[in-house]
């Protein structure tokens, strides 16, 4: 979608009365929906998903990106306090369930947003993971929420275009060789075979946190 397209859907949907928000993970390529969204309308509310295992340079990008674009960011926490967080054998989630940990960290405190909203702009790429490629610009979550994907068909290459265009700083750990920036424990630099989700979750079955799995409901066949 061009800035155009995005910017007469997000004003349609205010003109049917619905509530609008987005959320970020605040990586270098999820700023641009950021700072179109900035365009549009900076009333419409960003929430932050603080794990509590972020890196402390997202949060100071974090920071750094709400002052330079003046937008509204809500930061979300897990209701679980980290010393609950734990298996049987006392492992924290992350190391021996990372979907029970997603789950705890990032969706559980979306659940309440969800409930109070009515449309989700979400900076889901189709060349970013095979799920995302199956998804339209406009799909059912839960809680009767619409999700909307303005960036669905954008690549990376237009990503870093944008970027350089409106001269918008990357995240600090890019130049470090992190590009696909996530929880501390689950993260790593970038692989030889430059695939961006190999560096999260490496060596496990996993490419989603579940915000874009468990939050979307089915298509109807």
């Amino acid at each position: 979608m061009t800035f155009e397209e995005i910017k007469q859907r997000i004003e349609q949907y205010k003109k049917d009365g619905k509530k609008l928000f987005a959320t970020s993970s605040f990586q270098t390529h999820s700023i641009v929906l950021l700072h179109i969204i900035s365009r549009i309308d900076k009333t419409i509310p960003i929430y932050f998903i603080n794990t509590g295992y972020l890196f402390p340079e997202t949060i100071s990008y974090k920071d750094s990106i709400a002052k330079l674009m003046d937008l509204n960011i809500i930061s979300t926490k897990p209701i679980v306090p980290k010393n609950m967080q734990k298996d049987i054998n006392g492992n924290l989630y992350f190391a021996s369930d990372p979907d029970y940990c997603c789950y705890l960290n990032k969706i559980q405190p979306l659940e309440n947003v969800l409930i109070a909203n009515d449309v989700w702009i979400n900076g889901v790429r189709a060349d970013q993971t095979d799920v995302r490629s199956k998804m339209k610009i406009e799909e059912k979550a839960k809680n009767n929420v619409l999700r909307f994907h303005p960036m669905l068909d954008w690549t990376k290459q237009e990503i870093y275009k944008y970027l350089r265009e409106h001269n918008i700083p990357k995240h600090p750990l890019e130049n470090s060789g992190y590009m696909s920036i996530g929880c501390e424990p689950c993260t790593r630099k970038i692989d030889l075979d430059g695939d961006e989700r190999n560096a999260r979750w490496f060596g496990q079955n996993k490419t989603e946190c579940g915000l874009n799995t468990d939050l979307v409901e089915p298509n109807e066949k």
